[in-house]
């Protein structure tokens, strides 16, 4: 029997994205926001296939994507506009779509949509905010999304003899603009077997990051691949979906002494959160990739469930500030994504402006 190592996975990835939380000061949000637009500018000059942003609600950052991300449509012209993940139970399915819809549009179709069910964040102060009556009485689960995918599909609405007249106009009724595409471009955020079912089920593409639930196993890796595999297992071959995996990733190449120490910290501080299931719902957390580029490609090519998308989603940390994301981003896109296999430009998924104008 032969005592050599087994072999590292491969790893190939064809599309490298960031996600940004978008934070912002109380006393100065535009500052804040401005900063993060030109992050996403800085993202497309540097060659990330894809800009991604949270939405949070309550909190110093994006409350809405979809006004934030056709903001960003102005500002950029190839890079993918994406959002991770809008909780579908603030939402209206028909007014989100219409919101999306427009923004997409702006774009010129480089929206990826990410989204969430169930009990959306801080329910309990803003439930009644949101909705008439009693919320907890409204369908919070993947129905809600189905709605939506529905609307962004275009059907027409009423019988073929509906029609709405307007200044100048006589027209069969549907949700407007209608940008044909994005009910394609939808993703759901899955950490969990019921999740990722449905998102097979579904026919939608699929998110997963540096958190999953622990159902079967206290092993981090052995859980997210379990994951993939039931997605993979359940979707229907004849639907073409992307898969997206996440990793905090924080090279120290280019940081300064200090700088250095405060991401050192910043990971040491989050450790003990990834040795065991946490909470009743036996969340599992992936450690921070923090170290030099040589140390986190040594465990990027260790990591199985990296080596099983196409597709890497560098999460950039809440805490830090935008010259600490320019560096990270700088970094990634020199010294991490091409020994990954990734060639700036080269993403299969990318709407270039070459291919925007052939399509037009």
């Amino acid at each position: 029997m032969s005592d050599a190592a087994p072999t590292p996975p491969r790893i190939s990835i064809n599309t490298l994205s960031f996600l940004t939380p978008g934070n912002f000061p109380d006393d100065d949000p535009y500052a804040g926001l401005e900063q993060t637009l030109s992050l996403f500018e800085l993202g497309e000059r540097l060659g990330f296939d894809g800009a991604w942003i949270r939405q949070r609600h309550l909190e110093h950052g994006v409350g809405s994507a979809a006004v934030f991300l056709a903001a960003a449509s102005q500002r950029t012209s190839r890079v993918e506009l994406g959002t991770a993940v809008i909780p579908i139970g603030y939402e209206s399915p028909f007014r989100l779509a219409e919101d999306l819809s427009m923004a997409d549009v702006l774009s010129r179709g480089r929206l990826q949509v990410g989204l969430s069910a169930g009990l959306p964040p801080h329910a309990d102060l803003m439930g009644h905010l949101v909705f008439d009556g009693d919320w907890r009485t409204y369908d919070l689960s993947y129905g809600r999304i189905s709605r939506l995918l529905e609307n962004l599909r275009g059907d027409f609405l009423g019988d073929a003899d509906t029609v709405i007249h307007s200044p100048g106009n006589t027209q069969r009724p549907r949700l407007q603009p209608h940008s044909p595409g994005l009910a394609d471009r939808i993703w759901y955020g899955g950490g969990s077997g019921r999740s990722v079912r449905w998102a097979a089920e579904a026919g939608v593409n699929l998110l997963t990051g540096n958190i999953v639930f622990g159902e079967s196993t206290d092993d981090f890796t052995a859980a997210q691949l379990a994951l993939l595999a039931e997605y993979r297992r359940l979707l229907d071959p004849a639907r073409r979906t992307r898969v997206a995996l996440g990793r905090v990733i924080v090279p120290l190449d280019g940081a300064d002494r200090a700088t250095r120490q405060k991401y050192r910290d910043y990971a040491a501080s989050r450790y003990e959160r990834t040795l065991k299931p946490q909470g009743e719902r036996r969340v599992l957390f992936a450690p921070d990739m923090v170290g030099t580029a040589e140390q986190i490609l040594e465990r990027l090519h260790a990591d199985a469930a990296v080596a099983q998308s196409s597709e890497l989603r560098l999460e950039l940390p809440y805490e830090f500030h935008v010259e600490d994301y320019e560096q990270i981003l700088h970094d990634a896109v020199h010294l991490i994504g091409p020994e990954l296999g990734w060639v700036a430009g080269a993403s299969p998924h990318v709407q270039t402006p070459e291919k925007l104008t052939a399509t037009a």
